[in-house]
């Protein structure tokens, strides 16, 4: 017999899958950490609490300053992602300039 309905070739165009470039995943996972990881901290020394209500770095400071030193961390990590990214993107001169 003649070739089935499923063997044929789609009607339309062909999709053409095309990687991401090196730099974009470590750029959006920096940048999500970092807005999101003081904002966590937060939530979690807050939930967290401390038992006695005068002690001076209770458990919410704690939360929040861990919550900055990771947040910190993924705006490094977003930087380098970037900077990945833009060299990636950025033409080079392929002749080199002899003064």
């Amino acid at each position: 017999m003649s070739e089935s309905v499923h063997d044929a070739a789609p009607p339309g165009r062909p999709v053409r899958l095309v990687p991401t470039p090196p730099g974009f995943w470590r750029l959006v996972l920096g940048v999500c950490t970092a807005t999101f990881a003081p904002l966590f901290g937060f939530l979690v020394g807050s939930i967290t609490g401390s038992p006695e209500a005068g002690t001076e770095m209770n458990a919410q400071y704690w939360g929040l300053f861990v919550g900055f030193v990771l947040g910190g961390l993924g705006l490094g990590l977003a930087f380098f992602g970037g900077r990945r990214l833009w060299f990636h993107y950025r033409p080079r001169d392929t002749e080199e300039r002899v003064p």
